[in-house]
């Protein structure tokens, strides 16, 4: 279940799941602050894997490619505020409050330590969150504003984070893949993300690697789940959704298929 406080464009979100696990492939088109409330929740990036708990503060940024997990803990459901930091906003934002020019950042999550301000915030919407009718235009944008500003008050190179309004082009596509082909996404959002259409990223794709795309991320997945189950030491039903398997059954076959033996063997 998502409770939001708007229509399904809210800027604040108050987010409630009740079932065991979810597990989503992520590519936001605008920043998602987030606070948790209870229930824990995973965030793997390319090189990177965070478990954040009630009372944890993230940033994250758009298009950067995430698997978000989120499921109950300690009989809790999983539950957090998202507020919602779209494009057009912050646009108007800084046409009025000028960005501070800063070395550029790394766009990779942010986590904030507790801060008297980010608490004050988080407490000043609580009134609001029960509150089951449609929020003013106005309310919603002074709410972003105070955030923004408390943002800009205690990160001072966020301005590199939220005022960066530029568009991907055309990437070098092997570097791409090779840090992220872990996500579970159909080819068309990698050509998408790599700047080309379906045709030219299979294309280029097979001259780099003389194999098609489907085959090689089914490997490279396989090798990762090779290297964790054997030097991690975790589990199968802890690895395949990390290494982009849809279900447990798919990921054995092709394990065994590969490798000649089934991944319980190492795990």
């Amino acid at each position: 279940m998502e409770k939001r406080l708007k229509d399904p464009a809210a800027e604040v979100v108050l987010a409630c799941l009740e079932e065991k696990y979810l597990k989503n492939e992520v590519l936001l088109e605008d920043h998602c602050f987030v606070r948790i409330l209870s229930g824990e929740l995973k965030i793997i990036q390319t090189n990177s894997r965070q478990v954040f708990g009630p009372g944890a503060t993230i940033l994250l940024p758009r298009r950067q490619l995430s698997t978000v997990i989120q499921y109950p803990k300690d009989n809790q459901a999983y539950k957090c505020v998202l507020i919602i930091l779209r494009n057009e906003r912050l646009k108007e934002y800084y046409s009025r409050n000028p960005a501070v020019e800063r070395n550029e950042r790394s766009s990779a999550l942010i986590a904030y330590e507790h801060h008297p301000l980010l608490e004050s915030y988080f407490a000043s919407l609580e009134p609001y969150l029960e509150w089951r009718q449609e929020w003013p235009e106005k309310l919603i944008a002074l709410k972003i504003e105070e955030v923004l500003t408390i943002l800009r008050t205690i990160d001072a190179g966020i301005d590199a984070f939220l005022a960066d309004f530029s568009e991907p082009g055309k990437i070098d596509l092997a570097s791409f893949m090779e840090h992220n082909y872990r996500f579970n996404m159909p080819l068309e959002k990698f050509s998408h993300l790599t700047g080309r259409s379906l045709t030219t990223f299979k294309r280029d794709f097979q001259k780099i690697y003389k194999t098609t795309p489907q085959r090689w991320l089914t490997q490279k997945r396989l090798q990762l789940a090779y290297f964790l189950l054997s030097e991690s030491k975790q589990k199968p039903v802890e690895v395949y959704r990390e290494v982009g398997f849809e279900n447990l059954s798919h990921f054995s076959y092709a394990f065994k298929k590969q490798f000649g033996y089934a991944p319980k063997t190492l795990g």
